[in-house]
């Protein structure tokens, strides 16, 4: 018997760790709203991480067989989701196969669908933040802290040989474990890439803290580790040094920040450029509603804006 209860009306899952914390909490019903999704609504789902495979195959099959529950998003456990539910799904799309992670599960004609959305919200955010053209006429390297479904999904946009010139002169991905570093390793390989893919293990801030000074000026750096939101802390040591000009994007957006605070205090004196994780949520999430609620939703232009606007304000941004 599920310890799920059925739902009364059309309702969207957000499988995470700390889904209360989250404006999406605030932001769906006025999306909703706006979106002219009558009556639904959203749910949160909190697992430990790296939790037991039984936890999430009971969620999943609690999705697939309950009547209104129209589908999910997944952030923190995208890659241990796949690997205990992939039996589960009657399809999986290419960039979910790719990558072996699950950031959405919807449902259409009696089938459950895994996807794989990182790919498309990482490269608008990117892409909107950095402009056209950028690793092209600065030739920056990209850092990624964290080998996570995050750190696949966008090295993966920015790494193919589709780009042309504009992708990063080098990518450098680090983890505090050897298995992820792998497994990234692993899907790389199936990318066709002549960017240089270099993989550290960073077990402590200070390794780290050792990429940084062999990074151009202008790189792309990146915490996609979690730490900040999910748990305490940042990838860094409060003793790390930036690159001059240096892009440093935290992927979160809620929580201690502390990684985004270390860039602060180095902004004037290394001429940074700090982005958060609000509009990669924004995308984030709703390129997940249009898919579980099969809608059109735009990623540009003054709709986007309108939705963008509505979040900001549900979420007291």
């Amino acid at each position: 018997m599920s310890k799920y209860e059925p739902a009364t009306r059309p309702t969207l899952y957000f499988i995470g760790v700390t889904t209360s914390k989250s404006s999406i909490m605030k932001v769906f019903p006025a999306w909703a709203e706006y979106l002219g999704l009558k009556d639904a609504v959203i749910k949160g789902m909190d697992f430990k991480l790296h939790d037991d495979p039984v936890a999430y195959r009971e969620a999943v099959a609690f999705i697939r067989d309950d009547p209104m529950s129209m589908g999910a998003l997944v952030t923190t456990h995208k890659i241990d989701l796949f690997a205990a539910c992939k039996d589960m799904f009657d399809v999986i799309d290419p960039h979910a196969r790719l990558m072996d992670e699950t950031s959405c599960i919807s449902k259409i004609d009696g089938k459950l669908i895994c996807h794989a959305k990182d790919p498309i919200s990482s490269g608008l955010s990117i892409d909107g933040f950095l402009g056209e053209n950028y690793f092209a006429e600065t030739g920056a390297d990209l850092f990624s802290m964290g080998a996570g479904g995050s750190t696949i999904a966008l090295t993966w946009h920015l790494m193919r040989r589709s780009r042309g010139t504009n992708v990063p002169g080098r990518i450098i991905v680090s983890n505090r474990s050897q298995h992820r570093l792998d497994e990234i390793r692993r899907i790389h390989a199936q990318v066709e890439t002549d960017v240089p893919i270099e993989y550290v293990l960073a077990p402590k801030p200070e390794d780290n803290d050792a990429v940084l000074p062999t990074l151009k000026p202008g790189s792309l750096v990146i915490n996609a580790t979690g730490l900040g939101k999910d748990a305490p802390g940042s990838p860094l040591s409060n003793a790390c040094v930036f690159p001059k000009k240096a892009v440093a994007w935290d992927l979160n957006y809620r929580g201690d920040l502390i990684f985004l605070d270390q860039a602060r205090s180095q902004e004037a004196k290394r001429d940074l450029k700090i982005v958060d994780g609000w509009t990669y949520f924004l995308h984030g999430w709703t390129q997940v509603i249009a898919e579980v609620f099969h809608i059109d939703i735009p990623t540009s232009g003054p709709s986007f804006d309108q939705i963008s606007e509505i979040a900001l304000k549900a979420a007291g941004r």
